[in-house]
């Protein structure tokens, strides 16, 4: 790798560490009403978390888990969402770059083919965007089966706004376009998944499936397809091992956000190489 290659990668890795500690703070307050403006306290106590307490997982290493003032055990699922989140923007900023030497979707590394351009560093932010609310989104699912309104519908407009600058920029308006259907197609096959069976997708579902329309469809229809249906294929194994492990019955509600979004990471990263070999197997060529 050259060295601003390196340079950008870890400066997104760490980049994503400090996000991915604001996440942990969205997690924990959106569904519960609160703002997340406030300093962090411990919610034992209610002692401030000092800034150097707030340094992301040295702090919880330094302090082994525990408040500093009470002593009250802090959930190794913060240090681990502040990593997962490092590792993320990191590994989005490498295939970015093209560094890894492989076109894992051939619109996503150098989807606007200039890095010096703004029209790159547009879509990588898009991206990384994605990646920030993937994270939060599949933890507050997890927890509370909602996708909250807060995180997805201020989504459209972040992604709007992003990749019609980019398309302005480098007159792709082709990329636009798709995108804009993909969020189409998508908010209406989940509104109509939820009209024909109501109980089994829930509305934050309906509106998280045009978000990940946009990005689906910027990259292009292998990757719309492929994404869209490896959420299917992800949540059903998913169901099937909690129902063989005895974790779940046939009538257990799973949240299924965290799988839409896992499908959509198929989707980007390997989305366009997969509709391509399976047309040319169908093709015999």
């Amino acid at each position: 790798m050259a060295p601003f290659a390196i340079f950008i990668v870890a400066f997104a890795g760490l980049l994503g560490l400090v996000i991915g500690s604001f996440l942990n703070v969205v997690a924990y307050r959106v569904p519960a009403g609160m703002s997340i403006v406030p300093a962090s306290r411990c919610p034992k106590c209610g002692a401030s978390i000092r800034a150097w307490q707030n340094v992301p997982v040295l702090s919880w290493l330094a302090l082994r888990g525990k408040c500093a003032e009470c002593g009250e055990a802090i959930s190794p699922r913060y240090p681990a969402v502040e990593l997962v989140t490092g590792f993320a923007f990191a590994l989005i900023a490498w295939v970015a770059l093209g560094a890894s030497g492989y076109d894992l979707s051939t619109r996503f590394a150098r989807s606007t083919t200039d890095i010096t351009g703004a029209a790159f560093w547009l879509v990588l932010v898009a991206f990384l965007y994605f990646a920030a609310i993937s994270i939060v989104l599949t933890v507050i699912d997890l927890d509370t089966h909602r996708l909250p309104n807060q995180i997805v519908l201020p989504s459209y407009l972040v992604a709007g706004i992003l990749f019609a600058a980019a398309a302005t920029l480098t007159n792709d308006w082709a990329a636009l376009i798709r995108a804009a259907i993909g969020m189409a197609v998508l908010y209406a096959f989940y509104f109509l998944l939820r009209l024909i069976r109501p109980g089994g997708m829930g509305g934050g579902d309906v509106k998280l499936a045009g978000v990940v329309g946009i990005y689906l469809g910027w990259l292009g229809w292998g990757a719309l397809i492929v994404g869209a249906f490896a959420a299917f294929v992800l949540g059903g194994l998913f169901g099937i091992a909690l129902i063989l492990f005895r974790r779940a019955g046939r009538k257990t509600a799973i949240p299924f956000g965290p799988w839409m979004l896992a499908g959509a990471w198929v989707g980007i990263f390997f989305g366009q190489p997969l509709a391509n070999w399976y047309v040319a197997m169908l093709s015999g060529t």
